[in-house]
């Protein structure tokens, strides 16, 4: 059974030419637009291109520059460090010859309070404040004002290093963060499109906290560079005035020690001068007992002399009272022989009174001889200790001599020589 087909709509001739313009037009009105797009397209594309390439260039000299800025700056305060390390190990020395200073004063200060003690051994009337005990006392007085000025120089030296090695650490922390960040500019500046490592990042244009200005950058390394400088400058300055210190107590010292030194020899002359005039009154005293002792043997023997004249002339005038009767006569004789017996006992009286009065000047020439020895065993005795304190001095004047540590010290105080080692074979 044959099927009916309904037969489409039929048109106009006039749709049918419709149709073809509307289609001509339309697709002539699209591809225009196409066009339009594909020229705004490529435009873009080159704008964007364009402007992908110069942003990233402007970046990378943006970065090489900041890397310039920031090796400008390490180099800055690895020469600042540098300056610092100098100046601590300056100081540090400076400080160390303030304690070898200190350190030096124990051994004139001991030396001063040992002559001072020794000194203490003059006895009786040597036993005097004179002018090398004043002297003595100005210099442990002298000696101790060192001291303490040197201590003190020596506690502000140490205050000043900490300063220093504070202002270090700071200049050295800044370096570690400068050699950070530059490691990592130079490697976003080494960074291409092409490298491995890189991607998308969450959030990337986020400010991170505790973000800081340029400005903030750059005085932060200014700020430690001049504090650097300026604790630099104070450290110059103190060890120039530690410098002066140990000149100006050298000089007060050596300028006092020159002091006692004088009135030691002065003193030691003196007592020398002494110790002549004792000695020459010592022998004249000697000389004079000698023939004191020789006069009184005289006045004894002329005394021993006298007894047998006396005898004879008393005899006479006893034997004479036996004559007899008118023969007992007052003659010449018996007037003579009375004047003689009379003069003998003048005689021997005189005689015993000089001799007692010779005696008596012996013993005092005897107490005079000991006052005199005595007194020059005190000052051979005084004369001794000063000399002893002035060798002691003249040791400790020579630099040579001059013990250096603290065993050093008390051997040369003790007076134990070290023995020279024996060689191993």
């Amino acid at each position: 059974m044959a099927t009916i087909v309904k037969p489409d709509t039929r048109h106009a001739t006039s749709d049918w030419f419709t149709s073809n313009y509307k289609i001509s037009t339309d697709a002539e009105r699209q591809r225009g637009a196409s066009h339009d797009v594909r020229q705004e397209a490529r435009f873009l594309r080159n704008e964007t291109d364009n402007k992908t390439k110069w942003d990233q260039l402007d970046n990378n000299t943006r970065l090489a520059d900041r890397v310039d800025h920031i090796r400008l700056w390490k180099d800055k305060l690895e020469k600042t460090l540098a300056d610092l390390d100098k100046e601590i190990a300056d100081l540090s020395g400076s400080k160390d010859e303030l304690e070898n200073a200190l350190e030096a004063k124990n051994l004139p200060l001991e030396m001063t309070c040992e002559n001072l003690v020794t000194r203490e051994g003059r006895k009786d009337i040597d036993l005097v404040e004179d002018e090398v005990e004043d002297e003595m006392h100005k210099e442990k007085a002298v000696i101790e004002a060192i001291q303490r000025q040197l201590q003190g120089k020596i506690d502000e030296s140490f205050e000043q290093i900490c300063v220093l090695q504070e202002a270090r650490q700071q200049i050295l922390a800044d370096l570690q963060d400068k050699n950070k960040a530059l490691d990592i500019d130079v490697e976003q500046y080494n960074l291409t499109e092409d490298s491995p490592d890189i991607s998308y990042k969450p959030n990337p244009t986020r400010v991170p906290k505790g973000s800081t200005t340029p400005d903030q950058w750059e005085n932060f390394s200014r700020y430690n560079k001049e504090r650097a400088e300026k604790e630099m400058g104070n450290s110059r300055r103190l060890r120039e005035a530690n410098h002066h210190t140990l000149q100006q107590t050298d000089n007060d010292l050596r300028s006092q020690q020159t002091a006692t030194d004088y009135a030691l020899r002065k003193r030691t002359h003196e007592f020398e001068r002494a110790l002549d005039e004792l000695n020459w009154q010592k022998k004249q005293t000697e000389d004079e007992i000698a023939e004191m002792e020789n006069d009184i043997r005289g006045l004894v023997d002329s005394v021993k002399a006298k007894t047998k004249p006396d005898k004879l002339a008393q005899t006479r005038l006893e034997n004479r009272t036996y004559r007899p009767n008118v023969e007992l006569c007052r003659d010449n004789v018996q007037y003579g022989l009375t004047d003689e017996v009379k003069q003998l006992e003048t005689t021997k009286m005189s005689l015993a009174e000089k001799l007692k009065q010779s005696q008596h000047a012996l013993h005092g020439l005897e107490q005079n001889l000991h006052r005199i020895n005595a007194d020059i065993a005190l000052k051979t005795n005084s004369l001794k200790l000063d000399k002893d304190c002035q060798l002691s001095r003249e040791k400790l004047s020579d630099p040579c001599k001059r013990p250096l540590t603290s065993k050093d010290r008390c051997m040369f105080l003790s007076g134990i020589s070290r023995e020279k080692s024996a060689l191993i074979n």
